[in-house]
C-alpha cells in the first residue's frame, strides 16, 4: 500500500497565493520529461526561482539558480516531512498522484531534525570513504564481466549494443543489491518497479499498482532476512539499534530499502549514461583523460555539473513564508531542487557554463548530489562506480562511439531523472 504521511495535527488551510503583477506565469512541467536544458535556461533568465505546475495542476516552485539552491537546501526553515505539504494535508493529493511516493515514503528523504539524523546514522557506516574503497576491487571485477557481456551483445547486434541496458544499469543495480543482500533474481523486477515509481508520466492506476508491488517485494525481502540474517546491510538494518535502544520501525525499514535501491542505482545509471554521451560528443575532452591531462574523476564531476543525472528532485517545503532570491515561496509549497538548471547557471559556473570542459577552473562546486543535511549519502559510491566504469569502458574500447546521433536518442520518462532511455553504441575494436 502507498506510504502515508506521519500523523500530526492538520495544517490550517492556506489560501492560494495571488500572483504579483508582472510575475511570470507558472510553467507546466511535462510529465513525459524531455531534455531540460532549454527550459532551464528560459526559466533561469526570469529569476533563480520559478513557479511551476506539477501533475494534477498542483502549484509548486523550482529553485534553479546555483546560489539560491545552495542556500535553500541548507535553510533551517525548509523541511522534508510530508506534514508540511499543504496540498497533501488538505487532501488534494490523490493516491495515484505520480509524485506521491516521493512525498510520503517513510525514511530519510521525508524525515527532519533528530529523526533524520537517527535514520541517517543507522545507514551511514555502509557508505564511508573507507568502506567504499574496500568495494573498489569488487566493482572493478563486476565491471569487467559486464564489458564481456557488452561485447557479446554488440557481436550479436551487428556491432551495436545498448550500453545503458548491458552496462550502465547492471553495474550499480548489482552492487547495491549485493550490499543489501538482495537475491539477483529480484533485480530486473526491482528496476522495472522503481522506474515506474520515479517516472512522472505513470498512469494513476499503474502507479498505485507498482508502488504496492514494490513495497510488497521489499517487505518479503526484509522478512526473509529477519528469518535468516546474513552479512549484508539489510540484516544489519534489521538488527541495528540507536543510542536509545530503538530499532527501525517496519515502515522505516521498508522506506530505507526503497530509497537505497532507487537512489543506489537510478542516479548512477543516469550518471554513467550521461558521461558516455558527453565524452563521445566531446572527443577532445576524452583525449584529455586518456592522455593523462585530466582524470576520470574529473569526467565524473563535470558530467554531474553539466548534465546532472537528476533534473528536478521532489520535495522540500518552507515551514514559513520564505523569500528566496527576491521570490516569495509560501509556507507549505512543494519545491523542486533544480539540479540540472543550477549546474549550468552562468552566475556560478561562468559565461561558458553550457560548455563541457574537464579543465574548468574557478567554478563553484556543483550541487548535483545535494547540499546540507540531506546531501546524498551514497555520493562516494556513485562517484567511485562511475569513475571505475568509465575508465574500464574506454580503456577496453577506445574508439567507442554513439551508433545514432544525439538528437535521435529517446529521453528518459519524467522530469525527475535526466538521461535517455537507451544508448546504442558501436564499440569498435577492443584494445590489445
Amino acid at each position: 500500500m502507498d506510504a502515508q504521511p506521519e500523523a500530526t495535527e492538520a495544517l490550517t488551510p492556506t489560501p492560494e497565493p495571488k500572483r504579483p503583477a508582472g510575475a511570470p506565469e507558472a510553467y507546466r512541467l511535462d510529465p513525459a520529461g524531455g531534455c531540460p536544458h532549454a527550459v532551464n535556461a528560459r526559466l533561469r533568465a526570469q529569476g533563480a526561482v520559478a513557479p511551476v505546475l506539477l501533475p494534477g495542476d498542483i502549484e509548486g516552485m523550482v529553485v534553479l539558480g546555483h546560489h539560491a539552491l545552495r542556500d535553500f537546501l541548507a535553510d533551517p526553515d525548509v523541511a522534508k516531512g510530508p506534514r508540511h505539504f499543504t496540498a497533501l494535508a488538505e487532501g488534494r493529493i490523490p493516491e495515484g498522484w505520480p509524485l506521491r511516493t516521493f512525498a510520503t515514503v517513510p525514511g530519510m528523504t521525508t524525515a527532519d531534525g533528530a529523526d533524520h539524523r537517527r535514520l541517517r546514522t543507522l545507514v551511514s557506516s555502509a557508505f564511508t570513504a573507507r568502506r567504499v574503497e574496500e568495494l573498489r576491487p569488487r566493482v572493478a571485477a563486476v565491471t569487467e564481466g559486464l564489458l564481456d557481456g557488452l561485447a557479446e551483445a554488440a557481436a550479436a547486434g551487428d556491432g551495436v549494443a545498448d550500453l545503458r541496458r548491458h552496462f550502465a544499469l547492471p553495474l550499480p543495480l548489482g552492487v547495491i543489491c549485493e550490499l543489501l543482500g538482495v537475491d539477483p533474481a529480484h533485480q530486473d523486477r526491482l528496476h522495472r518497479l522503481s522506474s515506474l515509481v520515479v517516472a512522472t508520466d505513470t498512469e494513476p492506476a499503474q502507479a498505485v499498482a507498482a508502488n504496492r508491488e514494490l513495497l510488497g517485494l521489499l517487505a518479503a525481502i526484509a522478512e526473509a532476512k529477519a528469518a535468516r540474517p546474513g552479512d549484508d546491510l539489510t540484516s544489519a538494518l534489521i538488527a541495528a539499534r540507536d543510542e536509545g535502544g530503538d530499532r527501525l520501525a517496519q515502515q522505516e525499514l521498508i522506506g530505507t530499502l526503497l530509497l537505497m535501491i532507487i537512489a543506489g542505482h537510478e542516479t548512477t545509471l543516469n550518471l554513467v549514461t550521461n558521461a558516455v554521451r558527453a565524452l563521445c560528443a566531446h572527443r577532445d575532452q576524452l583525449a584529455l583523460v586518456t592522455g593523462g591531462r585530466a582524470s576520470w574523476a574529473d569526467a565524473v564531476e563535470e558530467t554531474l555539473r553539466w548534465d546532472s543525472p537528476v533534473s528536478y528532485f521532489p520535495f522540500r517545503y518552507p515551514t514559513r513564508d520564505l523569500t528566496v532570491d527576491g521570490t516569495l515561496i509560501p509556507r507549505g509549497t512543494p519545491v523542486l531542487a533544480g539540479y540540472s538548471a543550477a549546474g549550468r547557471d552562468p552566475e556560478a559556473h561562468g559565461p561558458d557554463a553550457d560548455r563541457f570542459d574537464l579543465t574548468r577552473a574557478g567554478a563553484a562546486k556543483h550541487l548535483s548530489l545535494g547540499h546540507g543535511p540531506h546531501y546524498c549519502l551514497g555520493a562516494p559510491l556513485a562517484r567511485m562506480e562511475a569513475a571505475v566504469a568509465l575508465e574500464a569502458l574506454f580503456t577496453r574500447f577506445p574508439d567507442l562511439d554513439l551508433a545514432v546521433p544525439e538528437a535521435g536518442l529517446t529521453r528518459h520518462a519524467g522530469f525527475v531523472g535526466n538521461s535517455v532511455r537507451a544508448l546504442p553504441v558501436r564499440l569498435g575494436p577492443a584494445a590489445r
